[in-house]
């Protein structure tokens, strides 16, 4: 596959990931957006898609541990190979991934085998799958972890990502989550809004989000939240001009709270806030926002 300069560019994104993480669901959003989406094709076909002659234009390839030929390391080595002799072409790696009691549920939910499950309890085959993929994970550009996520939750983030209608300037997102589900794998940057005193322990306040001006108030009653909020502000107004002077496309900027509901969800909004002000067109997303506060803190009386 010779490099031509003359030749149209093509734009290739391999979307893979752990069985039931919502790959379908992603390739039909990218189709949706105007990608040329294929799910399931032969690893040893892929050949006649990509460079050469093959047709300019974005195509996105869906693949698993089910597809025909699929051998992690020797899928990486190619893509290598193809980057190398081509100049028009780009090949990024979306890989979409999941807590294992997740997927379980999901599974369960919908009575389904787990291809490599056998005869085996489905946890059997998601620790199969997850070694077996591993090198693509580590290797992968752009990780969505989808265990919190709803379907729409999921479609927001890919039309976020990959909407070829988006401008060509840095993509910010602002997050919220709860450190009770783990950090965002994909965070860049990560701020602990827990040294703040907890809205959940507040009558009336327990109920309510981040979202709702009593909590708000409740936040901003608090001395150390103004100038913590200013060093986080003059923090990330230096920081980001040098991410988009370094080429950096994504940025995910997350605040965390116990829970996600209160804190976190606060500061995201007033911090998405400044950065639109500050000349930044930042997309929010509150992972944690419809959880029920006793399932995120129940029993638990610290920050």
């Amino acid at each position: 596959m010779a490099a031509n300069a003359s030749a149209p560019a093509q734009r290739i994104l391999l979307v893979t990931g752990m069985l039931g993480a919502g790959k379908s669901t992603a390739l039909r959003e990218l189709e949706d957006l105007g990608w040329e989406s294929i799910d399931n094709f032969p690893i040893r076909l892929l050949d006649r898609m990509v460079g050469g002659d093959a047709v300019a234009g974005s195509l996105a390839i869906g693949f698993d541990c089910r597809t025909r030929g699929f051998v992690p390391a020797e899928i990486i080595e190619q893509v290598k190979h193809w980057v190398e002799e081509d100049e028009n072409l780009t090949i990024s790696t979306l890989f979409l991934d999941c807590a294992g009691h997740e997927l379980e549920r999901r599974f369960n939910e919908t009575r389904r085998r787990h291809f490599l499950a056998g005869d085996l309890p489905v946890s059997s085959g998601i620790s199969a799958e997850r070694e077996l993929l591993s090198p693509l994970r580590r290797w992968a550009n752009v990780l969505i972890d989808t265990t919190d996520f709803s379907t729409n939750d999921l479609k927001q983030t890919i039309r976020d990502q990959f909407s070829q209608t988006a401008p060509a300037e840095m993509t910010v997102t602002v997050s919220s989550f709860g450190f009770a589900r783990g950090k965002p794998p994909t965070a860049d940057l990560v701020f602990d809004m827990r040294y703040l005193a907890n809205p959940h322990w507040e009558e009336g306040l327990r109920e309510q989000t981040g979202l709702d001006e009593g909590v708000g108030e409740f936040i901003e009653s608090n001395p150390i939240f103004a100038s913590s909020f200013s060093k986080i502000r003059a923090l990330l107004l230096e920081l980001l001009p040098q991410y988009a002077e370094q080429g950096k496309t994504y940025v995910n900027i997350a605040f965390g709270c116990t829970g996600g509901r209160h804190r976190s969800v606060y500061t995201a909004e007033k911090m998405a806030q400044v950065l639109r002000e500050g000349g930044f067109s930042p997309t929010v997303l509150h992972r944690n926002l419809g959880s029920r506060a006793e399932d995120l803190v129940e029993g638990s009386q610290h920050p």
